[in-house]
C-alpha cells in the first residue's frame, strides 16, 4: 500500500491544490489496498475527567492515553469532557427541527450555492467527499467561526478559508422561521470549542511539546460544524463484508482539519477503516463525543498520528443525526512539521500549507458547480 509521503512530496511551497488533490489519490489507494501488518477492531475510549486536575502528571497521564489512540487507530470516544448531556440532547433535537421544521423555500435561501465558503444548507448529494462511490443520502446545514459564538470572544483578527478579513460568512435560518435555533447552537458550539483548546493542550503534551504551544496559533481558530441528517435505509442490513453498501451517507473520506470532535445520537452508521481493509462500527457511547485526527495532525507529526478513513453508512430504519465540529488552527497559520516530530534521521515528510487554503482547496473538490 503507498503511503501518504510517496505521493505528498512534489508540493510546492504552499501547494494547497496539489495537496488536495494529491490526498484523494491516497484515499483512493487506501481503499484499494487489502493487506497490511497492522489492525484494530475496537476504539479506545479516554476519560477526561483527570485532564481538568491541577496536577501535570495527572493531565499527561491522559495525554499519554490520546497519544496511544493517535499512533494506533486515529480514533477515540471521550467521556468526562464537561459538555452537559443536556446541552448535548438538546442540540440534536435543533438538528431534527431544521430539516423537519424549516420549509423548503427557507433552506433555498440560504442553500450552500448561494456561499463561497461552503456554509448554510446542503441538500443531498449536493456534494460528495469522494469521487467513485455511490452519490451521498446525507443532507447538511453548515457553518463556521463567528465571534459571537466563542465564549472567549475571539481576538478581533478572525480570517476566512480565502484569506478575506471582513467577517463570517455564515447564512443562518431566521428566528422567526426556528425560535431558539441560533441560541441553541450558540450554546454547544461554545462548549464544543472550549473542549478543543483543551484537547489541544492534550495534544501538545501527547506530543512531547509545552502544553501552551498550540494557543497562539488558536486565537481566531477555524471551525466550521455540521448538523448532519441521514435518511432511514430502504434496505435496512448489518455491516458485513459480503454486502454490497448502495446506500452510502457520506463517502469515504479523512478529515482535513487538526481533529473532528462528533457528537452522534444512538443510532449507529460511523464506520472506520482498519489498515487491513474491515470497516469497524464506532457505535455510539453512552455520554461519549467521538474524536478523530485529521491532516493538519497527521502532517504536523510526520505521519505518526494517523488521519484514518471513515464514512458513514445508515444501516437503520431510524434516521440518524450527528453534528461534527472540524476544529482547525487560525486560517492564515501554516502547517508544518513540529520540532518534536523531526530528528537527524527523518525529515519533513510534507512541506508547508496554509491552513485555509488547504481546506477551501479539499472542500472545493467535493461539489461540481463550476463557481469553486
Amino acid at each position: 500500500m503507498p503511503d501518504y509521503m510517496s505521493v505528498s512530496n512534489d508540493f510546492s511551497q504552499d501547494g494547497s491544490r496539489a495537496a488536495a488533490l494529491k490526498a484523494q489519490e491516497y484515499l483512493q489507494a487506501r481503499l484499494e489496498a487489502t493487506t497490511s501488518t497492522t489492525s484494530f477492531r475496537s476504539i479506545p475510549i479516554i476519560d477526561l475527567t483527570s485532564s481538568f486536575s491541577l496536577s501535570i502528571a495527572d493531565r499527561q497521564s491522559v495525554a499519554s492515553r490520546i497519544n496511544e489512540a493517535c499512533t494506533t487507530v486515529g480514533f477515540f470516544y471521550i467521556t468526562g469532557h464537561g459538555i452537559p448531556q443536556s446541552v448535548c440532547d438538546a442540540t440534536l433535537e435543533l438538528a431534527a427541527r431544521f430539516f423537519h421544521e424549516l420549509p423548503e423555500e427557507s433552506k433555498e435561501a440560504i442553500h450552500m450555492k448561494h456561499s463561497n465558503h461552503f456554509r448554510g444548507y446542503e441538500p443531498a448529494a449536493f456534494s460528495s467527499v469522494n469521487s467513485f462511490e455511490s452519490k451521498e443520502t446525507k443532507e447538511a446545514f453548515n457553518w463556521g467561526y463567528e465571534a459571537g459564538l466563542d465564549p472567549t470572544g475571539g481576538d478581533g483578527k478572525y480570517v476566512e478559508l480565502d484569506g478575506s478579513t471582513d467577517g463570517s460568512k455564515n447564512q443562518w435560518p431566521s428566528e422567526a422561521e426556528l425560535p431558539g435555533f441560533y441560541k441553541g447552537i450558540a450554546k454547544y458550539y461554545g462548549h464544543v470549542l472550549q473542549l478543543a483548546r483543551h484537547l489541544c493542550r492534550l495534544f501538545a503534551l501527547s506530543l512531547a511539546l509545552p502544553e501552551n504551544y498550540f494557543e497562539p496559533l488558536i486565537t481566531h481558530p477555524g471551525g466550521i460544524a455540521r448538523l448532519i441528517r441521514y435518511p432511514p435505509s430502504t434496505n435496512p442490513k448489518p455491516l458485513s463484508e459480503l454486502n454490497e453498501d448502495e446506500e452510502i451517507g457520506l463517502g469515504a473520506h479523512t478529515d482535513y482539519e487538526c481533529f473532528t470532535l462528533l457528537l452522534q445520537d444512538s443510532n449507529p452508521g460511523l464506520e472506520i477503516l482498519s489498515p487491513d481493509g474491515h470497516w469497524i462500527s464506532a457505535e455510539p457511547v453512552k455520554g461519549g463525543i467521538v474524536v478523530n485526527v485529521a491532516d493538519f495532525l497527521m502532517r504536523w507529526t510526520n505521519e505518526r498520528y494517523k488521519s484514518t478513513v471513515h464514512r458513514v453508512v445508515n444501516r437503520t430504519a431510524k434516521e440518524r443525526y450527528s453534528i461534527p465540529l472540524f476544529f482547525s488552527i487560525n486560517y492564515d497559520e501554516k502547517v508544518e512539521t513540529l520540532p518534536s516530530c523531526k530528528t537527524e534521521d527523518s525529515d519533513s515528510k510534507f512541506p508547508p500549507i496554509t491552513a485555509g487554503r488547504y481546506v477551501l482547496d479539499r472542500l472545493a473538490l467535493t461539489v461540481d458547480t463550476g463557481k469553486y
